[in-house]
């Protein structure tokens, strides 16, 4: 049995909710120059997406997949990226880099 009594059943991914997509739309809309980075799905995971502000502030998300997270963007008006592609903006790393510093975790 696993924690809390739920069995987690083998080879099964842990898809994107509501509540993703609805922290996602209210990152965006509280942030300026927000941009959209699909990350592909892995063996436990479906495809997520990392939003980052024009500040490095990000976030990461599960997305139903690269077509989720172009709809999402589209609705958003946000540009949308491939991470395993272009990579991320070194203003996130930054980012983070000053949050570590600050003793704050990021994400």
């Amino acid at each position: 049995m696993a924690l809390f009594g739920r069995k987690k059943r083998p080879g099964t991914l842990r898809e994107s909710s509501s509540a993703d997509t609805a922290h996602l739309e209210a990152f965006a809309a509280s942030r300026q120059g927000v941009e959209a980075f699909v990350e592909p799905r892995t063996a436990v995971t479906e495809a997520t997406v990392v939003f980052v502000a024009a500040d490095g502030e990000w976030t990461r998300r599960r997305i139903d997949g690269p077509d989720g997270a172009q709809k999402l963007a589209r609705k958003l008006a946000i540009p949308v990226y491939d991470a395993a592609v272009l990579g991320y903006p070194d203003r996130m790393r930054e980012w983070s880099a000053r949050q570590k510093n600050n003793g704050s975790s990021p994400g």
